[in-house]
């Protein structure tokens, strides 16, 4: 039988990663230099950010298809080009103070910021 409180963080789910966390864990891998490639935190980067595109592209979906306002308005999939410094650089223009917000969160605001809906 599970301990109540092991139940009750399994059920919550997992906690969303923060930017700081995000860009500790992004200067770790770097300073591992080519074996980055071999350890667990760059797989956990790699789906933290695969998981928050996803559900970015399958919110504005559900947006377009309820009639609402898209929180922002990309190119078509695939034709989106962030690469992994890129992203990193637009995590490193949040200030420090500010960076305990979700990678969610802040990719989100990234995309508005770079694909506006015309008014």
């Amino acid at each position: 039988m599970l301990h109540p409180v092991l139940f009750l963080l399994l059920a919550a789910g997992t906690v969303p990663m923060t930017v700081a966390e995000f860009l500790a864990k992004a200067d770790s891998l770097k300073a591992k230099g080519m074996l980055a490639a071999f350890s667990p935190d760059y797989r956990l980067l790699r789906e933290e950010m695969e998981q928050v595109a996803t559900g970015w592209r399958a919110e504005l979906a559900a947006q377009q298809a309820s009639g609402r306002r898209p929180h922002s308005c990309p190119p078509p999939k695939g034709q989106v080009k962030m690469g992994g410094p890129e992203l990193l650089a637009e995590f490193q223009k949040i200030p420090p103070a500010r960076r305990g917000i979700s990678v969610k969160t802040a990719f989100y605001a990234i995309m508005q910021r770079r694909y506006p809906c015309p008014a």
